[in-house]
């Protein structure tokens, strides 16, 4: 197969994401019925209906975006006839949407998922008092660049790469404080541009410790089975499938970088020439170009989708 499976992260969540899939496939909405039954309580009218400011709390933002993944595969694999086993040769997901690519896979249930998701959310947020991190977007630096820019920038606190996402596109995270330094030192040594980013907490780096206990305990009481087909892992920009390593790996992201250009440029060295951005927006998508030339990203977010990706799949098996 030349097709893999990919997922979005946190960022992708819009109010309204999802709505009309569920309006038009009822193995959609089943999907959502399931994350609200998990959870015990309606995030569904959270994601539908808002307000934004309430979907986008981490707690609620990754349960939400990895609901609306899995509706849209349930949709792909009803009306375009296709299963992850048979018609990816990868899975893959950024930061959260690792967890949401493990259950599109069959290696996590959807309910475990979710209820992982809100905890390792609530966790993130915690960690980390609010105003004491943060995270900054290096625009026009390659990765090297970067990472010795936060090393510069660090002077004793945290200050480290979080995800290389390719494109010249590089995101620090630490304590605040080294945080703008890097910003600085970025705009001196010639990045196009150097901003911190609106987040609540320092994703993806040593601060996130506390979080990484809490996934720990989380983890070691969930099933988890092998994938049917390989996770590329954040961490390790390799496939891997056992088990134990895949829970393992989990906890390490969450204060590891995640390697998505590294990871998108392996899937194409084997051979994906055709990357499904399943769920939210398009982020990952406009990301393949930059990454892996001759590759093409195909964004399936709602109903209009479908039938276009159903095409893709099709000639993704031909080739």
């Amino acid at each position: 197969m030349t097709a893999a499976f990919t997922f979005p992260g946190q960022g992708s969540q819009s109010v309204g994401m999802g709505k009309a899939l569920a309006e038009a496939f009822p193995v959609a909405r089943a999907v959502f019925e399931e994350v609200d039954a998990a959870l015990g309580e309606r995030l569904t009218a959270i994601i539908w209906d808002g307000p934004a400011e309430t979907l986008q709390l981490t707690e609620n933002a990754q349960p939400a975006l990895m609901a609306v993944s899995i509706a849209t595969l349930r949709v792909l694999e009803s009306e375009a006839g296709f299963s992850v086993r048979g018609d990816a040769a990868f899975v893959a997901g950024h930061s959260l949407g690792e967890y949401s690519a493990l259950a599109a896979a069959g290696s996590l249930t959807i309910a475990d998922t979710a209820r992982l998701l809100r905890t390792r959310g609530l966790a993130m947020q915690k960690a980390v008092p609010v105003g004491v991190g943060a995270m900054a977007a290096l625009l026009g630096m390659d990765y090297d660049a970067a990472v010795a820019v936060a090393e510069e920038a660090a002077q004793g606190e945290v200050c480290q790469a979080a995800n290389d996402n390719g494109g010249g596109q590089v995101v620090v995270s630490g304590n605040k404080a080294a945080v703008d330094r890097a910003v600085e030192i970025a705009r001196a040594k010639g990045a196009k541009r150097a901003m911190l980013l609106p987040v609540s907490a320092p994703f993806h780096c040593k601060l996130m410790q506390p979080a990484a206990d809490v996934m720990a305990e989380a983890l070691s009481k969930v099933t988890i089975r092998a994938p049917a087909s390989p996770l590329v892992s954040n961490v390790l920009a390799a496939p891997i499938s056992d088990p134990d390593e895949i829970r393992r790996r989990l906890v390490e992201q969450v204060t590891g970088t995640v390697r998505w250009r590294e990871s998108i440029a392996y899937m194409s060295a084997q051979g994906v020439t055709r990357f499904f951005e399943i769920g939210a927006g398009k982020v990952l998508s406009g990301l393949v170009k930059r990454i892996a030339d001759g590759a093409v990203g195909i964004a399936v977010a709602g109903p209009a989708d479908i039938a276009g990706a159903k095409d893709a799949l099709a000639a993704a098996k031909a080739a």
